[in-house]
């Protein structure tokens, strides 16, 4: 059965969203530059675009029919909803805020979102009776993430739940994202502009622009595609390498990134035998022709040219480069002068030279207990 079946179409200010997607995959990402439509189609998903058209079915059950009439109210659909700004009920504590939802669980006949195991998922158990105000910028977050899984979701929606977070906040709440598909076997739609982020939460994505769906597939490998980088550039690009931690890490951590290959990373908050995600960004990827030797940067990965893509809008170039640490090609961004300097053609080996503080490090298995975040 598929999970998602939509046909939609909905006018907005400066153009008109229309989507087709068909898929059985749970987790599944939207990708758009600010003002491409994503919220707008999250919106529709919900129930709250009353302007919306089409067909819509969510694991074979009708939410939107509009040639027979049929739409089925938005608190009746069976969905969890995080919007941006999270929209947390000041005048409640933390409890109060998480089992709010409760009254609409109709959906939960299993008892999977039992309030005490979600606020234990999100590490918020002791804090049930705390006030909103005194709570982190990462605990607040939980807590709208919670109170969604509290309602019993078929459907849980984020609206660029990261959006607005700084680095090392953003660095603790992903994993919580990412559990929760494997504690509550919940089906979601993930929408942001990091693709670092649709690529960790999801299994399947769309890029949206300016209301149009404008590439499909497996994140790891749709933001590798030359229609993909050629539309989107590498401003936002982030590599994504998996691995286990190797013995004990001390200021630096060896990360097993497969095929007998170890590269450093920063190693506080981990420990041996962890598995973790590495994120490396595309500018921070120096290329090199030659076997590079004498640098300060420990990281160095040989590789092969496999594509050039140029941007022009964006005045870089961005170099897929087939790696054996890696399933899907790494990309760097660079110039289109250096790339000619190099010069730099499919098939031609180079290197790949980068810092161990460039690589932002999240645990993939159990979280790691940080304190309150």
């Amino acid at each position: 059965m598929d999970l998602l079946d939509l046909d939609l179409e909905l006018p907005l200010d400066r153009f008109a969203l229309r989507i087709r997607w068909k898929t059985g995959e749970w987790a599944l990402g939207v990708f758009g530059h600010s003002g491409a439509g994503k919220t707008s189609l999250l919106e529709a998903i919900a129930g709250l675009r009353p302007r919306a058209r089409g067909r819509l079915r969510v694991a074979g059950r009708t939410w939107l029919e509009s040639d027979s009439g049929f739409c089925l109210p938005p608190e009746r659909r069976g969905v969890g909803y995080v919007p941006q700004d999270g929209r947390l009920f000041p005048h409640r504590n933390v409890l109060g805020n998480i089992t709010f939802g409760r009254r609409r669980a109709s959906f939960d006949r299993e008892g999977r979102f039992d309030p005490a195991r979600v606020l234990e998922v999100l590490e918020l158990t002791g804090r049930e009776k705390s006030d909103l105000a005194s709570l982190s910028g990462g605990e607040r977050q939980r807590v709208a993430l919670g109170r969604a899984l509290c309602a019993g979701p078929e459907l849980l929606l984020l609206d660029e739940p990261l959006a607005g977070v700084d680095l090392p906040l953003r660095r603790r709440i992903l994993p919580y994202l990412m559990l929760v598909e494997r504690e509550f076997g919940v089906p979601s739609i993930v929408v942001t502009h990091e693709v670092s982020e649709v690529r960790l939460l999801s299994r399947e994505a769309i890029v949206l622009i300016e209301g149009r769906q404008a590439g499909r597939g497996h994140p790891d490998d749709l933001f590798v595609e030359r229609e993909t980088l050629a539309r989107l550039g590498v401003a936002d690009h982030a590599n994504v390498l998996r691995g286990r931690v190797a013995g004990d890490p001390g200021a630096t951590a060896a990360i097993d990134v497969g095929g007998e290959i170890r590269i450093l990373v920063p190693g506080g908050g981990l420990s041996a035998g962890q598995e973790v995600v590495v994120l490396i960004r595309a500018e921070d990827l120096i290329v090199a022709r030659e076997s590079p030797d004498g640098l300060s940067a420990q990281n160095i990965l040989a590789g092969t040219v496999r594509d050039l893509v140029e941007n022009v809008a964006e005045g870089t170039m961005a170099v897929t480069i087939a790696a054996r640490c890696s399933r899907t090609p790494l990309v760097a961004a660079l110039t289109p002068q250096a790339c000619r300097r190099l010069a730099l053609e499919p098939g031609r080996p180079v290197w790949l030279v980068f810092k161990t503080q460039s690589c932002r490090v999240l645990p993939a298995g159990n979280l790691s207990k940080e304190g309150n975040t």
